[in-house]
């Protein structure tokens, strides 16, 4: 029997694999009373030798796919799965306490991981985060259950899990994992996101996924239209693998549009780029014919990893990607940590609601050395190609001046020391805060560029949670109050010379593309899988016809108004 479920559009194309339920197991344990210490002790030992090794094969797999400074992390999992005076500790209480080697694992665990985050120390407080992953693993080893792992699929899958997390999704093999269902998310999560840039058909917000999906489960994900089909019959899978083989004729068509430039039939030209948040990601933009790269999310560079990343490395990770893109503009956004993307390892409090509290430009000027760094690496970077520099999440004037002047104090000390760095470098903010948007002719007076992140300015503008399914109504991209916001950062740009881009999702939507340009929309940046389709829309417009369909959108009363217009005017999803 087929079994349909309904959720949020994340990620365009057709899927059809077997189901890889990606959930954690209840690792609930209980005092039980033992009749051999050493029965006990031999299963702890067989549980050890099973859970090394799977390491050792997650290691190599990591060396393989990330390089040895990732598969370091697995290195510490394997000392700590080797230590003498943890494993002795275990076993003696086995022996005296008379108790199951569950308890004893845990217990031994708990005491260890709270004396590690008690510590001055950074390094040994980072020791705990080590220790909790390797007893999780002996658990499991011990209560006979299975605990998944992206790392280790080696078959084609559709992955199923309640939600993903940035550095689940920055593990997925794309060979292997052809697409992806959550219980939760929306459109704007990063799970959404890194699915757009990984180009995996993905159905998020689902809600009931994970408790109607079984392990091997046959799956067809429509990430066009938010619908997933369990163990569907040979009429729809016939249906759907038509129309998958529809969509790589498409793919085939537009590829003849990646070297020709992004230009309106009465002559407009803009820029269609991409968002990325690897190197890893510059092969596709080039592959899709991207003129550049309008958001380089760096955060990533901190989230795969369990330490803070050196100055040498995040220089090489930014002039790798300068150099491959060769004299193409790349604006790199400094570091934007908070909200959703968290970094376990700097211990900060936790907060009632992240995404207004303590993140972006935000934390970054009260850690100035950190911040520091990451300047540094920057502009040493800037002489391997057209660097951008971009803050997100800037509210206020003061927090611009204060971000760029650190900017330039960096600038300043790394050329007395003798580094090149670019003469002109131009410094942008990211426009997601109203307050911004209505201050644009403020800001535009001392930013070099705006760059528009729609995914958090309709969540402020709106006052709903992105990340939040049930309101997931209220992301509304057309509504006339973000049009008008949009024109406000354009309009005061445009005043002063200046240009503006737009990096959130909005930019590659196929409703949204005809009133961005009738704005006046210098830069789009997007999913890198979505460019060639969006240089093509852009191609068949007028901008003199744009023009007169916003100047009607915006005095319209609700999103479906204007949705229901452009469809009606220029049929963009045709």
């Amino acid at each position: 029997m087929t079994h349909y479920l309904k959720g949020i559009a994340a990620s365009s194309g057709i899927a059809i694999g077997k189901a890889f339920l990606l959930v954690e197991p209840d690792l609930t344990v209980i005092k039980k009373s033992i009749t051999s210490s050493e029965e006990e002790i031999t299963r702890f030992h067989t549980a050890k030798h099973e859970a090394n090794r799977e390491l050792q094969k997650i290691r190599d797999h990591a060396a393989d796919d990330l390089g040895d400074e990732h598969a370091a992390i697995f290195d510490a999992h394997l000392l700590v799965l080797s230590d003498p005076e943890l494993l002795g500790t275990i076993e003696s209480k086995v022996k005296v306490d008379n108790v199951n080697v569950e308890l004893a694992l845990q217990e031994t665990a708990n005491s260890l991981i709270e004396m590690f985050e008690q510590l001055d120390n950074e390094y040994m407080r980072e020791r705990a985060a080590d220790v909790r992953d390797v007893t999780k693993r002996l658990l499991v080893k011990l209560l006979k259950l299975e605990i998944p792992n992206i790392a280790l699929i080696d078959e084609e899958v559709i992955i199923v899990a309640k939600d993903l997390a940035p550095s689940d999704t920055a593990q997925l093999n794309k060979e292997y994992a052809k697409g992806f269902i959550t219980d939760m998310g929306g459109h704007t999560s990063h799970s959404a996101i890194m699915a757009r840039s990984l180009e995996i058909p993905s159905v998020v917000g689902t809600s009931i996924a994970t408790s109607t999906i079984k392990n091997g489960d046959l799956i067809i994900v429509d990430g066009n239209n938010g619908e997933v089909y369990i163990n569907p019959s040979k009429e729809k899978m016939d249906l759907y693998i038509e129309k998958r083989n529809q969509i790589d004729i498409q793919k085939k068509t537009l590829t003849l549009l990646k070297n020709k430039p992004t230009i309106t039939l009465d002559g407009k030209q803009v820029e269609v780029v991409a968002n990325i948040g690897s190197p890893r990601d510059v092969e596709s933009v080039i592959a899709h014919g991207g003129e550049g790269v309008g958001l380089y999310r760096t955060e990533f560079l901190y989230m795969e990893r369990d330490t803070l990343p050196s100055e040498e490395e995040q220089f090489q990770a930014y002039k790798q990607v300068l150099e491959k893109m060769e004299d193409k503009p790349v604006v790199v956004r400094t570091l934007d940590i908070g909200g959703d993307k968290k970094l376990p390892y700097l211990n900060l409090p936790k907060e009632l609601n992240p995404f207004l509290g303590f993140r972006a430009i935000r934390f970054c000027l009260e850690n100035q050395e950190l911040f520091r760094v990451q300047l540094r690496a920057l502009l040493r970077a800037s002489n391997f190609g057209n660097l951008k520099i971009m803050f997100p999440m800037i509210a206020t004037l003061e927090e611009f001046r204060e971000a760029k002047k650190l900017v330039l104090e960096v600038k300043d000390s790394l050329k007395e020391k003798g580094f090149a760095v670019a003469d002109h470098i131009e410094i942008g903010i990211m426009v997601e805060i109203p307050s911004t948007a209505i201050l644009a002719d403020q800001f535009a007076q001392e930013v070099d560029f705006f760059s528009i992140g729609t995914n958090d300015l309709i969540q402020y503008t709106m006052a709903a949670d992105r990340m939040n399914e049930r309101v997931s109504y209220l992301y509304q991209p057309y509504h006339p109050a973000i049009l008008r916001l949009v024109k406000m950062v354009t309009d005061a740009a445009h005043a002063k010379g200046k240009w503006v881009g737009m990096c959130g999702e909005m930019a590659g939507d196929t409703i949204a593309i005809p009133l961005l340009l009738g704005l006046g929309l210098d830069e789009f940046s997007m999913s890198a899988s979505s460019m060639l389709k969006a240089r093509n829309q852009i191609n068949q417009l007028k901008e003199i016809d744009m023009k007169e369909l916003v100047d009607k959108a915006l005095f319209m009363h609700t999103s479906e108004q204007v949705m229901q217009y452009v469809i009606d005017k220029i049929n963009p999803t045709s």
